[in-house]
């Protein structure tokens, strides 16, 4: 009797790990619909590993490593390759999920599914891990976005401050807050694994990327990123620290290919580079960071996608990182080797441990598999990496819920009042008082006030790049606003309507104003379009109309309070001794209100530089302490 009651209990347990399509556990089914190229030195069977257990990686008590372990041994070289590739939607399909067994999805810059809802991004996510689950081993993917400054691809959520404006303010507090609102608002659309932030060190304003660096000051860029990170691990979100390293130190004129400064080469010596450059990945890894990208840019010649000294040696080795390294966009075509499989062992041997390759990921992965089989790439070097990549997606959970079923987020919606308040606080916090001459600032009650310039009325450049968009957009040239959210204006007319403040938008009527408010600054842009040689408002980077606003307003003789809206400190030394007051309000983002709740002087200024601000670009680089402002500095009332 106990005999029969044994072979019923093994008959239930079997039944019990087979599932279903979409469950946590391999099938017959799943392993016939793979298609999978097999070799002869893994156990290709998944519920004999050669050690008498059962499917010991599927069983959530094991610790990580032992997981890790068990489901390592059962891969074939050909699975472990494609847990290296990263494709992108639009080209990487649900049949290449199982064919290939991608271990991750990316949405490049503006990439969306149709509709751009919540619902819509659920859907496509769940499409691709349902090619997942038809794999072999079940292995699920991980979806990655570019969440730089909130959830930002996505209609409706909240846009934070450009990282250079976070910089400004320099609370760790409210980065902690940010990173657990963006966290929230990702999981709603189930896409778990964000490339930010970036901690980037950036020294010369030329670059198209200054916005997205925090400060000048490593020790800045680190606190501020360490809290931020922490805000999105506690809330289930996988950060990626980025872009390792240097890519902030660039010389202008080593640019790659026809770019002025971007992805060009960072010429110090290595206690320099150290010091500045390397110093914020250290406390990150400390703290536990789980993933870092690696750079487009070079150190001292070499590209670092191709580094190992730094990538291993320094980043794994000494650092101690246990996470996984990714590469950049399609890095490894601008790599050293005569081919692409060259370029792809090139960057795998120097430490990278997934490829991002957005269109060539079955080349990508094909090449790994050559290059093991050739001995261009060590298949312990596979393994290491493999491990890594399966070691973050054991410690988010996605085997036990690969559909994110049990994902518990703070909100239902993108955009909660709660989240806008975190960055109406942040924008408060990170505008910048340059000068105030005459006390214009703060408004007062009884005034009447001309709002003009082409920044004052359009959230696309309070958002600036990496908005819905790679490069972001305009509202004017999306025909309406690119978000919800509130411009400049409609928070001053907000604050005017309760303070007894009358706002003039009609040129016609500005002789009657008693101040003038002016708002100029940038177009949207990100990395090597926004590369800029000479900085100006009237330049290729300075918005239409700024030119005709300046002079315009300066015709009219009045009180002016100027609003720079940029990703960086451009140039105006010239203009400053045409305007009474001179705010920097950086890229705030959707919440234009927290601007016009600190010229109303309901909050005070407490924003500081976080760069040292030139007088003019020969200045850049030169040492000079001729500057028009030092970093750090900043009035208040």
């Amino acid at each position: 009797m106990r005999r029969i009651i044994s072979i019923c209990l093994a008959f239930i347990l079997v039944l019990s790990l087979a599932g279903c399509s979409g469950s946590a556990s391999p099938t017959k089914d799943a392993t016939a619909a793979a298609g999978t190229e097999t070799s002869a030195n893994d156990g290709s069977n998944p519920a004999d590993n050669g050690s008498g257990d059962s499917y010991a990686y599927l069983d959530p008590s094991l610790s990580t490593k032992d997981r890790v372990s068990d489901l390592l041994g059962r891969m074939t070289l050909e699975e472990k390759a494609g847990q290296m590739v990263q494709g992108v939607i639009g080209t990487a399909t649900a049949l290449d999920m199982t064919k290939l067994g991608l271990g991750s999805v990316l949405s490049g810059g503006g990439a969306v599914p149709d509709g751009n809802t919540i619902e819509a991004w659920q859907d496509l996510v769940a499409n691709y891990q349902e090619g997942a689950m038809k794999t072999r081993l079940q292995i699920p993917f991980l979806y990655g976005i570019d969440a730089v400054h909130g959830h930002s691809n996505v209609y409706g959520a909240v846009v934070f401050p450009q990282n250079i404006g976070l910089g400004a303010a320099n609370d760790t507090v409210l980065m902690y807050d940010m990173g657990a609102a963006v966290a929230e608002e990702m999981k709603l659309t189930h896409t778990l694994w964000n490339f930010s932030p970036c901690v980037a060190v950036a020294q010369d304003p030329r670059w198209g990327r200054t916005y997205e660096s925090y400060s000048s000051d490593p020790s800045i860029v680190s606190a501020l990123a360490e809290a931020y990170i922490k805000g999105q691990s506690d809330h289930g979100i996988s950060a990626t620290a980025k872009h390792y390293a240097g890519d902030g130190g660039t010389v202008f004129g080593t640019g790659e290919g026809s770019n002025l400064i971007d992805r060009g080469d960072t010429q110090l010596t290595e206690e320099q580079f150290r010091a500045i450059h390397l110093a914020p990945y250290k406390l990150l890894v400390d703290a536990g960071v789980k993933v870092i990208m690696a750079s487009f840019s070079s150190f001292n010649g070499t590209k670092m996608t191709e580094n190992k000294y730094y990538l291993t040696d320094v980043l794994k080795n000494e650092f101690g990182f246990k996470g996984f390294i990714v590469s950049d966009w399609e890095a490894t075509a601008g790599l050293s080797g005569d081919s692409f499989g060259q370029n792809v062992a090139n960057a795998v041997n120097a430490g990278a441990d997934m490829l991002m390759e957005p269109y060539k990921y079955a080349d990508a992965r094909m090449a790994i598999i050559d290059g093991v089989n050739e001995g261009t790439i060590s298949i312990e070097r596979v393994n290491d990496a493999v491990s890594r990549i399966l070691t973050v997606k054991f410690d988010m959970g996605l085997f036990e819920d690969p559909y994110m079923k049990n994902l518990k987020t703070e909100v239902d919606t993108l955009g909660s009042a709660k989240y806008r308040d975190i960055s109406k606080k942040l924008v408060e916090k990170s505008l910048v008082l340059l000068k105030n001459e005459g006390s214009v600032l703060p408004l007062t009650s009884g005034q009447k006030i001309f709002v003009t310039g082409p920044a004052v009325n359009d959230i696309g450049v309070q958002c600036g790049g990496w908005t819905k968009t790679w490069q972001g957009l305009t509202d004017v040239s999306n025909s309406g606003k690119i978000t919800q959210g509130t411009t400049i204006l409609e928070g001053l007319q907000s604050y005017a309507a309760v303070n007894n403040i009358e706002i003039i938008t009609d040129s016609n009527r500005a002789s009657e104003a008693d101040v003038v408010i002016l708002a100029i600054g940038e177009i949207p842009y990100a990395e090597f379009v926004g590369d800029s040689a000479d900085l100006s408002l009237t330049g290729a980077t300075g918005l239409p109309g700024n030119k005709e606003a300046i002079s315009m307003v300066y015709s009219l003789n009045k009180p002016t309070v100027t609003l720079v809206v940029a990703g960086r400190q451009v140039m105006i030394n010239s203009y400053m001794d045409q305007w009474d007051a001179v705010v920097m309000c950086y890229l705030p983002g959707s919440e234009g209100g927290g601007v016009a709740s600190v010229l109303a002087g309901e909050t005070d200024f407490t924003g500081k530089l976080p760069m040292p601000w030139y007088r003019d670009v020969s200045d850049i680089g030169t040492g000079t302490k001729d500057l028009l402002f030092e970093k750090g500095f900043g009035l208040s009332y």
